[in-house]
């Protein structure tokens, strides 16, 4: 069968940021959609967002396309340009190299529920959390800004 059974996807909970900045992704949970298909191009996430939690930390990709869309609920999608509201079937994209911080925070009192999808360019990119001393390269470990581990 090439169909692929939501409920036998394992839920990954959680994330994968260093304290502290890992607390506002805490009660997150994503099914990797694509590695159910056995993709290898591109990302396909199906992320659960309680009320309160974030999608990430705000951040951008030097060489990653994004694409989100919004399956169920609302999310507040925070970018360089400000707030917005986005509701079921509401979807935005992100250009890789566009130094545009981004991410979804659920304010609502639901859970919210979308679709992350995204090429795969662990071998280049690198993604940039402008808001915080982050830095993620590649399939590596989290650094600081200048390099050191965490």
């Amino acid at each position: 069968m090439k169909k692929i059974d939501l409920e036998a996807v394992r839920q990954i909970p959680g994330t994968g940021y260093p304290p502290p900045y890992d607390v506002p992704c805490r009660n997150r949970s994503r099914q990797a959609l694509g590695d159910a298909a056995g993709l290898t191009q591109f990302g396909v996430n199906l992320q659960r967002l309680p009320p309160g939690s974030w999608s990430s930390q705000r951040h951008w990709h030097s060489d990653e396309d994004e694409f989100v869309w919004v399956v169920s609920g609302e999310l507040t999608l925070i970018t360089d340009s400000g707030e917005e509201v986005m509701r079921a079937g509401d979807c935005v994209g992100f250009k890789a190299g566009v130094r545009d911080g981004h991410h979804l925070q659920n304010r609502s009192n639901k859970e919210a529920v979308l679709l992350a999808i995204g090429s795969r360019r662990p071998d280049l990119d690198i993604c940039s959390y402008p808001d915080i001393d982050l830095r993620w390269a590649g399939n590596g470990s989290p650094t600081h800004r200048d390099g050191t581990p965490y």
